[in-house]
């Protein structure tokens, strides 16, 4: 099984979208953040906060009218965490499982 090959179940795709980013137990602070990358199954995010492995979230990420071909399209998510890393650039890198998700309309703010 050395032969590195891709193991992921989903195809990934390269993404700079925005989003937004709470902790299920810090409801109150909503934190702004960027994807790197985006997968039906799960996501690879940017942010100027810490999180622990094993923690739930909840974000909405912004599909931009280039992408959707229409308007602008929220996806609000329900995830857990399941990396983080130091980056160059002094961020922290989040790798995130997503466990469910719903589109709405891009009026719709709240996470």
């Amino acid at each position: 099984m050395g032969d590195g090959a891709e193991r992921r179940e989903a195809r990934r795709f390269t993404m700079n979208l925005p989003m937004r980013v709470l902790r299920r137990e810090d409801k109150e602070r909503e934190l702004d953040a960027h994807t790197r990358d985006v997968s039906y199954r799960g996501l690879y995010f940017l942010a100027d906060a810490d999180f622990e492995v094993g923690s739930e979230i909840e974000f909405v990420i912004t599909l931009p009218q280039l992408v959707t071909q229409s308007g602008d399209v929220n996806v609000r998510c329900q995830g857990k965490i399941v990396r983080v890393e130091p980056t160059d650039n002094g961020r922290v890198g989040i790798a995130a499982k997503i466990a469910r998700y719903e589109f709405m309309p891009a009026t719709a703010t709240a996470a």
